[in-house]
């Protein structure tokens, strides 16, 4: 098993099926994985050092997916980051691959869609 493989990918989003549901996933992709309920969650885990790629909702209460990643980036703990969302805009995926994302997926998307999104996040690293 390469290191891509048994990567820390952590899922970050407010949808409890999708929390659960996409780190079982990433898990049966070869990944080791968490999902985190927000973003103050996920920084106050201490699991921002360790992990390798994040997967993150764009839509979700006090810290949204973008204002997460500036933060990160802030402290130093750029990652890259693969953006989920049910909003359609062109405008919006745009705007976040130019702001340093690796891939923006709309809701729902294939288990293939996410596998290559991540292989692409941690082969730019």
């Amino acid at each position: 098993m390469t290191h891509e493989q048994r990567a820390l990918v952590c899922v970050i989003d407010d949808d409890e099926s999708v929390r659960e549901a996409l780190p079982a996933l990433l898990r049966k992709l070869g990944f080791e994985s968490s999902g985190f309920s927000s973003a103050e969650d996920f920084l106050a885990s201490g699991w921002a050092d360790r992990t390798e790629c994040l997967v993150l909702d764009v839509a979700m209460p006090r810290m949204s997916g973008p204002e997460l990643h500036a933060e990160l980036k802030r402290r130093g703990l750029s990652r890259p980051v693969v953006f989920i969302t049910a909003w359609p805009e062109e405008a919006l995926r745009s705007r976040l691959i130019a702001q340093g994302a690796v891939a923006c997926l709309r809701k729902p998307f294939t288990d293939t869609a996410l596998n290559e999104a991540v292989h692409r996040a941690l082969a730019s690293r």
